[in-house]
């Protein structure tokens, strides 16, 4: 079943060293302006699957997040959101992995969602009807060279 969740407000997500992100939700919007970043298609063709994926997370970064609590400058002093700071909190590995996780990765649960079919009983295709003929008879053994 689809579980349709109608709030469609900014919330919380924690990551690790006390950094918080306020973040929108993962619309399609957002999904289609990420896939149109500028640094995103500026890729050169056949980059590594890797470098899109950080791209295409920045892209998302970029424009989820509103708000944070706990990133601050090289003395310590509060950072403002900006798209360079997003990019350099994200090139931090534990950062990266924890929004990956938490944001991303529960945003696109939705679309899993729709590729499962329903539990059966006794196995996934135990109540598939047949599309094909039975075979009129066995197939040869295949040669020994």
């Amino acid at each position: 079943m689809l579980r349709l969740t109608l709030a469609r407000e900014a919330h919380w997500l924690d990551l690790p060293m006390g950094v918080r992100l306020l973040v929108e939700p993962l619309s399609t919007a957002l999904m289609v302006a990420a896939r149109t970043d500028p640094e995103l298609r500026a890729l050169p063709s056949g980059s590594p699957d890797d470098a899109v994926a950080v791209a295409f997370a920045k892209a998302i970064a970029t424009r989820a997040i509103t708000a944070w609590e706990g990133v601050g400058d090289a003395t310590g002093a509060p950072l403002k959101v900006s798209p360079e700071g997003i990019a350099a909190l994200l090139d931090l590995w534990p950062m990266f992995e924890q929004f990956q996780t938490d944001y991303v990765a529960r945003g696109l649960e939705l679309d899993a969602e729709k590729n499962v079919s329903a539990p059966l009983p006794s196995g996934p295709s135990a109540g598939a009807s047949a599309t094909a003929r039975p075979a009129k008879r066995a197939a040869r053994t295949a040669r020994r060279s």
